[in-house]
């Protein structure tokens, strides 16, 4: 048994799909144990924490938190993603069905949030009046939030919705002009702000069918090239290859790479959505979130 098969064996546990091991489901560890189960094959245990993010949406059609945390819930678009990548599988059961009016209902509940918009203002390198998503309703959008949401519109069929096409010009002025991104702000007092490999990789897995107008997501992709190999962290290595492979960059390498990296976590406290994502990024481009990033069906 390889060692990615290890991991997946660990989240078909109800038990870790939290944060920690015995803190109570929520909605990213739940949502990323299921991709990546559904990645790897395990369709049945894969459905189960599907119907629990359904157990648990709320009324308005949004996922909070977890257990004691209703809010914020920006990881309702994650709980999208897992129900479309269930339905789409080239087994799923017709009983994937029941995941149409729980999509919709979250899909509603994401139109209908934005990011608070400000002027413009010298201090600030980014435009503040693009709307994306934010971590929490009220407050300014960020790249995370904004790129999870792109991706579920996109994957369920909203990929022309001015609320997707505004999301995606956010994402591209946020992108660092050398390369790369931050988590949500290019310039600030004057200073530009160093590019990190994990926001870099949701924002390229959200930007994989984007034009390149100016250039910045080439150079985004150098930024993530030159970044991944043997020595980097398991979490962005996984990130920066997911968003690479979105853009038909997939290392030969990359699996050495995963594997060395994993290696060096076994000792570490590493949580579910993290563990999650290693398993996803040992999939590359057969990797749910990549195909949904592509809009191509599930492998």
């Amino acid at each position: 048994m390889g060692w990615p098969q290890a991991i997946v064996d660990e989240l078909e546990d109800p038990r870790y799909w939290a944060y920690t091991p015995g803190a109570g489901p929520a909605t990213e560890p739940t949502a990323m144990a299921a991709l990546a189960l559904l990645g790897h094959g395990r369709t049945a245990a894969a459905h189960k924490a599907c119907d629990l993010l359904v157990e648990r949406q709320e009324a308005a059609g949004s996922l909070g938190i977890g257990t004691g945390e209703q809010a914020p819930h920006w990881a309702t678009a994650l709980a999208v993603l897992a129900w479309q990548a269930a339905g789409k599988t080239p087994d799923a059961q017709p009983s994937s069905s029941k995941y149409a009016q729980p999509i919709e209902r979250a899909v509603e509940w994401i139109l209908s949030v934005a990011g608070q918009i400000m002027p413009r203002s010298p201090d600030l390198g980014h435009d503040t009046t693009l709307k994306g998503w934010p971590w929490v309703e009220g407050t300014h959008s960020w790249m995370e939030p904004t790129a999870y949401c792109v991706l579920a519109l996109r994957a369920t069929g909203h990929a022309t919705h001015n609320r997707t096409r505004e999301a995606v010009v956010l994402l591209n002025d946020r992108l660092l002009p050398e390369g790369g991104c931050n988590y949500g702000n290019t310039m600030v007092l004057g200073q530009t702000l160093r590019p990190q490999l994990e926001p870099t990789g949701i924002a390229l897995l959200a930007l994989a069918t984007a034009p390149d107008r100016d250039g910045k997501i080439a150079r985004a992709l150098e930024y993530a090239s030159r970044q991944v190999g043997p020595e980097t962290t398991a979490y962005s290595l996984a990130m920066g290859l997911l968003g690479l492979a979105a853009h038909d960059r997939w290392p030969e390498a990359a699996p050495a790479w995963l594997e060395r990296a994993w290696s060096r976590n076994t000792t570490l406290s590493l949580g579910v959505p993290r563990r999650a994502m290693v398993a996803l990024a040992t999939l590359g481009p057969r990797s749910p979130l990549v195909t949904l990033a592509r809009g191509e069906q599930p492998a």
